[in-house]
């Protein structure tokens, strides 16, 4: 997360995507940041991220994706994507979950996201099972279809609102934090300068 650093917007947030090879961590990358879908499914090779800028709150936040699980450092959000067609991709979740709680901040938001909702007639995870794993771990749940552009923009949007309302928390608690912190800090100004101003009347006296 970084502070305004242009006029162009007034919150940076980096966002991760991971999940399994394959349940379409690409697209849903294209489609929410260039609106484009590619039928051809290839693997990531080396590291990808694109931006979008979207209003929250009325402020302007940037999000910076990154189609890796390489990156954490500095990530303040997760969309962790499995494969509805592909049983396998929702039991390594849990794995993700595991890598990601290890590596990236502790406050990090994650939604998890049961991608490719368009092919609902080889659906292999019920979405109630998603629903389930995501109450029990504390996580928001989607599913989305990159294909069809459903629910890509709400998630990246769900996932963004909430980071903005804990930053804004933390921004007020320090702000609290520092005005309760500086009232000492005049007590003690305002003796020192009684201090100063009883050497001065001493020295005025002795004249």
């Amino acid at each position: 997360m970084a502070n305004r650093v242009d006029h162009e917007y007034d919150y940076l947030f980096k966002i991760v995507l991971i999940g399994d090879s394959g349940v379409g961590k690409s697209n849903i990358l294209s489609r929410f940041t260039r609106n484009e879908f590619s039928m051809e499914s290839k693997s990531n090779i080396g590291v990808e991220f694109a931006t979008r800028t979207l209003q929250v709150d009325g402020k302007t936040v940037k999000a910076q994706i990154w189609d890796t699980s390489a990156y954490y450092r500095g990530a303040v959000g997760a969309l962790l994507v499995y494969d509805i067609t592909k049983g396998q991709t929702f039991d390594n979740v849990q794995r993700w979950l595991r890598e990601l709680r290890d590596h990236a901040d502790s406050n990090i938001v994650i939604m998890m996201a049961g991608n490719k909702s368009d092919l609902n007639h080889l659906r292999a995870v019920p979405d109630q099972d998603g629903l389930a794993l995501a109450e029990k771990e504390g996580l928001s749940f989607l599913e989305t279809s990159a294909l069809e552009a459903f629910n890509i923009d709400k998630a990246f949007q769900t996932i963004l609102t909430q980071i903005y309302h804990i930053m804004s928390k933390k921004a007020l608690a320090a702000q609290e934090a520092a005005t309760t912190t500086v009232l000492p800090g005049q007590g003690t100004t305002i003796n020192v300068g009684d201090a100063s101003g009883n050497t001065k009347k001493t020295g005025c006296c002795s004249t």
